[in-house]
């Protein structure tokens, strides 16, 4: 791993924008928002792009105001498919792509005008096959910028590793939004039809294959936290146990598969936090089936306890965090009971500790 302080990509001049990219958009039913978004790249200061808008069925004006963006700019592609869900859209972008390089952009984001240049002349600097940035989460309220004034160079798997460590400093994630891939990286690599949380065996599959990638800690995507029907705002549901952590399991037999048994155990280790932060999110909401899903994931924890000291002995596991798990197989409720006392007590006098101290 190389940090490379106050980087910033020399600019790419419109007779050096060769290279083409294709940036993929999936839509549906996002009226009040397809516009900012695909305007968003058709202002780009890189220009050599086709922009290949899916629209996935939508029952409202979202198809028409792409064809209508289509009209003005010939790069605007714009496909009208039977509803398939994000994962299927994304598939039929990546088929019709023609560029060496490929994006994603959800619909109802919109992006900074220089994210692409940026992306692709620091993927062309550092010689990488992905090149990743930080972005910006856009709640109602208020804007979050974490960014910082760097880019990091990951070699072999590193990128993959911090990536399944979750790291906080480096926002990878899963996303497929904030990167930009040689074509040829994604050869073989398919969104899984009909799932949500469809980017999660993507970008474990894309960065397992790179051989180096590039991050730029400086914010180039807007990616809205709380619209109403958007999938990350959907509270736990069916598709947790069908699509989300079905998801998670696929991505320890690939770890494993790949020789990493350390990163397997590394992220069974989140994915068992995960659970019981599932747990403790439901026990405050009053949900249809909540009682149902308290059980189903009552059933998986138990039926997870023969891998929990493998897990729990990870390189960045917290064995405080396994005695949580072990009062929770214990007694749930004994569980539940440390939880509020924790959020009531525990965390509330820290931080008036922490308060007094800095006086």
């Amino acid at each position: 791993m190389k940090i490379l302080e106050h980087y910033h990509p020399s600019p790419i001049e419109t007779r050096d924008q060769t290279n083409l990219i294709s940036v993929i958009v999936a839509a549906y039913n996002i009226a009040d928002y397809i516009e900012r978004g695909v305007n968003s790249i058709r202002c780009q200061t890189y220009q050599n792009l086709e922009i290949i808008v899916v629209d996935d069925g939508s029952t409202d004006a979202t198809g028409d105001i792409c064809d209508n963006l289509a009209l003005k700019d010939a790069r605007v592609q714009v496909i009208h498919k039977e509803n398939g869900g994000p994962a299927q859209a994304r598939n039929v972008g990546i088929a019709r792509a023609k560029g060496s390089y490929i994006g994603f952009v959800d619909g109802d984001d919109w992006i900074d005008p220089d994210m692409y240049e940026k992306m692709f002349g620091a993927l062309k600097e550092q010689e990488a096959d992905i090149a990743i940035c930080r972005y910006r989460q856009v709640h109602k309220t208020h804007t979050e910028d974490l960014s910082v004034d760097r880019a990091i160079v990951f070699e072999g798997q590193e990128a993959l590793q911090y990536y399944v460590q979750e790291t906080k400093e480096y926002a990878i994630q899963n996303a497929a939004w904030n990167k930009l891939y040689k074509k040829e990286i994604l050869t073989g690599i398919a969104f899984p039809v009909g799932k949500w949380y469809e980017d999660i065996m993507f970008a474990t599959m894309a960065l397992a294959r790179a051989g180096r990638c590039v991050y730029l800690d400086t914010a180039c995507y807007n990616y809205i936290i709380d619209r109403e029907g958007s999938i990350m705002n959907t509270q736990i549901n069916p598709r947790t146990f069908t699509d989300q952590i079905p998801a998670y399991y696929e991505k320890t037999k690939f770890l494993i598969k790949l020789g990493r048994q350390d990163l397997a155990d590394i992220h069974d280790y989140f994915f068992y936090k995960r659970l019981l932060l599932f747990y403790d999110r439901l026990q405050k909401t009053d949900i249809p089936d909540r009682d149902k899903y308290l059980e189903q994931i009552t059933q998986i924890i138990r039926d997870n306890r023969k891998h929990y000291e493998r897990a729990y002995s990870c390189a960045v596991a917290d064995r405080r965090d396994y005695d949580k798990m072990k009062l929770f197989l214990k007694s749930p409720v004994r569980y539940v009971r440390r939880m509020r006392f924790e959020e009531q007590v525990v965390i509330p006098l820290k931080v008036k500790i922490k308060r007094i101290i800095r006086k």
